[in-house]
């Protein structure tokens, strides 16, 4: 089975936008259903309360006719238009879909961050993990979710092999970004979330990129916007990340980073299972 995973940050923009930026996401949209993946994963979707619109939809089923959707977004008491999650699965497919809520602090659980997806051999979930924002003023609210989520994948795990997809923004080593030296204190970049994401991975799961390719450096998934030559000159983080099971780890084919061209934030991924 094939996945892919991407953080398209503002579905809504997308789909329906004519900006460059727009064209640009509409084209690696393309690019990643062509690849004819059995889950699409999609993060940061920025819809409203009440969803896809009929617009959203419309172009939805030009773009992936084979796919059916289902969505989750922020709702109150939580931020409108922010976060949000959607899966595109193969119609063959018939899923049971979860909305988990983890107990997670504030209005984490509200904020549309998580959907999983239950198939005959395993589970499929997908994360757009709390930033620890501007001044790390949500990273102790990040450290409860931390250990939330990792309670929650633990006890999936213990019914089937588990594949967690997402924006689980944190650089886990140094070699995941370009620039260690200067990111100690930085969202995404702490101790403590570096700490909380190892601890995710003793809890029974492997990073299927690192394991796959070692060490290989240079490889990122995000490169900041507001820095016009971050792409260019590969400055970048690698903060998106697709998990398995420990015991499905020999399972996996293919773990990669697709290419999106000149388009700076994040690209997507791809992970392949021979199951």
């Amino acid at each position: 089975m094939k996945f892919i995973s991407w953080n398209i940050d503002s579905l809504n923009a997308g789909l329906t936008s004519d900006s460059a930026r727009a064209l640009l996401t509409r084209e690696t949209f393309k690019h990643i259903i062509a690849l004819d993946a059995d889950v699409v994963a999609i993060q940061e979707t920025k819809l409203s309360a009440a969803g896809l619109t009929k617009k959203h939809t419309e172009v939805l089923a030009d773009l992936a006719p084979a796919y059916e959707s289902v969505w989750r977004s922020s709702v109150e008491p939580a931020r409108k238009g922010y976060a949000g999650t959607l899966f595109l699965y193969k119609k063959e497919l018939n899923p049971i879909i979860t909305f988990p809520e983890i107990g997670a602090p504030t209005t984490m659980d509200c904020e549309g961050r998580m959907i999983t997806l239950e198939l005959d051999d395993l589970f499929v979930t997908q994360v757009y993990t709390p930033n620890a924002g501007n001044e790390l003023a949500r990273l102790a609210d990040r450290q409860i979710w931390d250990e939330k989520y990792a309670d929650y994948l633990a006890q999936l795990d213990q019914t089937k092999p588990v594949v967690a997809m997402g924006d689980f923004n944190v650089a886990h080593k140094e070699i995941d970004l370009a620039h260690p030296d200067r990111n100690h204190f930085s969202a995404g970049f702490t101790d403590e979330e570096r700490q909380g994401f190892t601890n995710l991975l003793a809890r029974g799961f492997t990073d299927s990129f690192r394991h796959l390719h070692g060490n290989i450096e240079g490889a990122y998934t995000w490169w900041a916007q507001r820095v016009k030559t971050s792409k260019i000159n590969n400055s970048g983080w690698r903060i998106d990340y697709s998990l398995v099971s420990d015991r499905i780890a020999d399972k996996v084919l293919r773990s990669e980073v697709i290419d999106s061209g000149t388009r700076q934030d994040h690209a997507p991924l791809l992970i392949e299972l021979d199951l």
